[in-house]
């Protein structure tokens, strides 16, 4: 996984889909999702770590936007 649109393709194979218009609100369930899938060990810990690091990274970048913008 490289990008979140990978994380999001990752999370689809296993029936999740999320979209809820709010790029951080879609960006924190994804990455409630990963800690669900690790906490079930459905997915290796590569996986959790990697995606992890790749959404809070995204989270905080698009926090910066918004406060740039105000």
């Amino acid at each position: 996984m490289k990008t979140i649109y990978d994380i999001q393709q990752f999370l689809k194979k296993y029936g999740t889909i999320i979209y809820v218009g709010d790029r951080v609100a879609d960006l924190q369930l994804m990455e409630t999702e990963i800690q669900e899938l690790y906490n079930s060990q459905l997915i290796e810990k590569m996986d959790y770590q990697t995606a992890l690091f790749l959404l809070r990274q995204e989270i905080v970048w698009e926090t910066e936007k918004r406060a740039k913008k105000q």
